[in-house]
């Protein structure tokens, strides 16, 4: 059966991936230096985080009504099963708007087979989901399969990352400015996980080194088969940091298949340059 997977891009995969992957990709929007952009698209991550460390302050915003019933009504036409893995809509509103706009073409078009997964996930957190979406359509599921399949991964995905400075989350709204009272005090680290699709403050570490030590204790903690799995990390133009951790958990655990990607200008605008995600599953699947 041939089904159609829908994301957007709070995914932060590779731009190449989706295309090499026949994923359809729906850009949010950028908003800089009085300007709108469309992410992935009309903006790059590079270019965000070089207007901020000059400080300038991006915002975001969802794709807009319009965008969605455009895509998704092209969907419909084709007729073919389409599932539309969304940002967490803890972080965006993304997801309830795309709901809405579902109703209405499913009212148009009621045979059309079209679902929208809450993913609950973020940057290569919600990319991680879709590329096992990717690999188990090679297995030519029942899209009643499928869609559980993938409900089922982005319920165990896991999300620990830190930032350089907690202070763009909270100015987005995404942690409390209480929770992001840390500054630069000591070279005191945040670390943070992904608890029901809310960013939530873990633990604050002195030191670079330590928070990353502390992410693969976690890992070692929560996940299960590890070697087996494929790790995604992700970083706010932090290349060589990535690749450190990546090496780290190698040694660990024995892992050899690896996700690295940028942030998006997305998820970027809010976490800042410096971040570092990584991504795994707590439950062999």
């Amino acid at each position: 059966m041939s089904i159609t997977i829908i994301t957007d891009s709070a995914s932060d995969l590779p731009v190449n991936y989706y295309k090499e992957n026949n994923v359809t990709l729906l850009p949010l929007r950028v908003h800089l230096n009085d300007k709108e952009y469309l992410d992935q698209e009309t903006i790059s991550s590079k270019d965000v985080y070089a207007e901020i460390r000059k400080g300038a302050m991006p915002k975001t915003s969802q794709a807009s009504p319009a965008a969605l019933m455009e895509l998704f009504e092209q969907m419909a036409q084709k007729n073919e099963p389409c599932l539309y893995i969304a940002f967490s809509s803890q972080l965006s509103g993304t997801y309830q708007t795309a709901m809405m706009v579902r109703e209405e073409i499913l009212e148009k078009y009621p045979d059309f087979e079209f679902e929208i997964i809450d993913s609950k996930c973020a940057s290569l957190g919600q990319g991680l989901a879709v590329h096992h979406a990717v690999e188990f359509l090679k297995t030519n599921p029942s899209f009643t399969d499928f869609v559980a399949k993938v409900k089922e991964y982005c319920i165990h995905m896991e999300h620990i990352f830190t930032v350089d400075d907690l202070d763009f989350l909270a100015q987005g709204g995404r942690v409390s400015k209480a929770s992001a009272f840390v500054g630069g005090l000591l070279n005191i680290k945040p670390l943070l996980h992904v608890e029901d699709g809310k960013l939530i403050p873990l633990e604050k570490l002195r030191g670079r080194k330590k928070v990353l030590r502390r992410m693969v204790d976690l890992m070692k903690e929560r996940g299960e088969d590890l070697a087996h799995q494929t790790i995604a990390i992700s970083h706010g133009d932090d290349e060589a940091t990535a690749f450190a951790l990546r090496d780290m958990i190698k040694e660990e655990f024995g892992c050899e298949s690896f996700l690295i990607s940028m942030i998006g200008s997305a998820v970027g605008s809010h976490s800042g340059p410096g971040t570092i995600a990584l991504f795994f599953l707590n439950k062999k699947l």
